[in-house]
């Protein structure tokens, strides 16, 4: 696999220049060399709190994992076994002896102030000690323990190290409760491998939610055993025709298994009453006359819709998110909303009014994109707002009226987080229609005062989706999302920050991603070359 695709030469990251202290490296402009620590503040997201030390940590063939007598705990350390030993060469035994060396895992419930995701990472001479309240704290600081040691970490074979840890102390809690990523699997399919692929990508970097856009015109991508055409008919093509493909209620099970183990929450989208086609293709009694219609691999959108007065198409919807609520165990059912332009805005909101009712019938909190403010939002609904720049006042004041209602936002400006959007005029892939992207751009926003009107508490988080309309491989969403998607995980987890300090630490997660097989996208906005 191809690490990297330039748009502005090749360059390796690495060693911060914050002064804080990088320990052992190469001569000037060698790039980075197994051996290189990165500085203790230079990871994404920031940490709230950086205390540097002199000198370094070195695990070595006697380091031990120490993670007492708990559960919760021993798993984690488990998974920070498996990912060091491949490339040290340790064994790194997992153990629940006590000790005051080695690699110490800590969950303490008297750790109030570091919440539900928060941690502190405190590295000596002896050792390097991770204590959090609850478990998500402890596996978050064990990918901050991940970018503090060299990039080769991340490789899949025995490196030569050293590997060593900078000294000192972090104490971190996310700003925001919501951090997520979404990945639309109906345009084109993305496999369950894929998508653990990423799921791992997303940890990294403390994403926890994975938003799944399971159905759209183009395709529908999830099993639902009362309306079996929805796969066999609704599932076999995609955008420009190709393959498309489905999960199994097992596949989805499995997805949903490996994101909890990295700490990450799914959340299925059906997208109700429009992008419906693959939908009304299923089952031609879903349309107005009971005609039959096409499967759609466009990339169109607004024509589609199921059909507001039929009795039937309330049994559709009760069917399909009963049996999608019950494979999933966590608190949000997403039910789209969005671009419903053949519905009208009276059957619209006659739609979205018994759509909410049934999620709440089966245990879920609604959530469905911005364009809710057509309807009357159900108690505790939450709406994720996919504006951008030239979004009119007309729509943004619908949102505030939401806000007055007490629906709390997901924050996805397209000209700021839509991964799928151009980097420049000359990419191949992506699209424009809300600008383009460039990295510096996608960082340059603050979820706290981007709504004019909206209070920072009715910001429940941020999220970066990336559309699949032009990408059909790993390699094309990779490219995509990375480095941008680091823009919005930051803005999640520390909320501010200045892009000329950003782009170093941007610069020197490279490395990093090249261990790891990644691909990413060279932007000239970051000093690759320079840290």
């Amino acid at each position: 696999m191809s690490c990297s695709i330039d748009g502005g030469g090749r360059g390796r990251g690495g060693r911060g220049g914050d002064g804080q202290g990088s320990g052992d490296g190469p001569a000037a402009g060698g790039g980075e060399s197994p051996a290189r620590t990165p500085a203790l503040g230079r990871v994404v997201p920031a940490p709230s709190s950086v205390e540097p030390a002199a000198g370094v940590h070195t695990l070595t063939a006697d380091t031990a994992i120490r993670v007492g007598e708990s559960d919760d705990a021993r798993a984690v350390g488990e998974y920070l076994a498996g990912l060091l030993r491949p490339s040290t060469g340790h064994p790194l035994p997992v153990t629940s002896e006590d000790g005051a060396d080695g690699v110490r895992l800590r969950l303490d419930a008297a750790e109030s102030a570091l919440g539900a995701e928060g941690y502190r990472l405190e590295s000596s001479d002896a050792s390097v000690t991770l204590t959090a309240r609850e478990p998500a704290g402890l596996f978050h600081a064990v990918q901050t323990l991940r970018q503090l040691l060299p990039a080769a970490v991340e490789k899949d074979t025995a490196q030569p190290g050293p590997w060593t840890v900078p000294q000192g102390t972090i104490t971190d809690v996310p700003a925001y409760a919501y951090r997520g990523a979404m990945v639309d699997v109906a345009r084109h399919f993305f496999t369950v491998e894929q998508i653990k692929r990423y799921v791992d990508q997303l940890a990294l970097y403390k994403i926890n939610k994975l938003h799944l856009h399971l159905t759209d015109d183009q395709g529908w991508r999830i099993a639902v055993d009362s309306w079996p055409k929805l796969t066999s008919v609704g599932a076999v093509t995609a955008v420009g025709g190709g393959s498309g493909g489905f999960y199994t209620k097992d596949d989805y099970r499995e997805i949903v298994r490996y994101a909890a183990s990295r700490h990450l929450e799914v959340i299925p989208e059906i997208d109700f009453p429009g992008h419906t086609a693959a939908a009304l293709a299923s089952y031609p009694e879903l349309n107005p006359e009971g005609e039959t219609s096409e499967i759609h691999t466009g990339v169109e959108v607004g024509f589609s819709s199921l059909t507001v007065g039929k009795d039937i198409t309330y049994d559709f919807v009760d069917d399909v998110i009963r049996e999608i609520a019950e494979l999933t165990p966590g608190e949000y059912l997403h039910i789209g909303g969005d671009e419903a332009d053949a519905t009208s805005q009276e059957d619209y909101a006659v739609f979205m009014e018994k759509a909410q009712a049934v999620v709440a019938k089966y245990g879920k909190t609604v959530v469905a994109w911005h364009q809710l403010a057509g309807a009357r939002p159900a108690p505790g609904a939450v709406a994720q707002y996919w504006g951008y720049d030239d979004t009119s006042a007309a729509e943004r004041a619908g949102v505030l009226g939401l806000v007055g209602q007490g629906v709390r936002l997901i924050l996805s400006p397209a000209d700021r987080t839509y991964l799928d959007h151009k980097y420049t005029a000359e990419e191949e892939l992506g699209l424009k229609w809300a600008g383009l992207v460039e990295v510096d751009r996608s960082y340059d926003w603050d979820p706290a005062a981007y709504l004019d009107g909206v209070p920072r508490e009715a910001v429940l988080g941020v999220e970066a989706p990336v559309w699949t309309e032009t990408l059909e491989t790993t390699e094309q969403l990779e490219y995509m999302a990375f480095p941008r998607l680091l823009s919005t995980a930051e803005r999640g987890w520390s909320s501010g920050g200045e892009w000329d300090e950003f782009r170093l630490r941007l610069a020197g997660q490279a490395g990093r991603w090249e261990a790891m097989g990644i691909t990413y996208y060279k932007s000239p906005t970051v000093p690759w070359d320079e840290v």
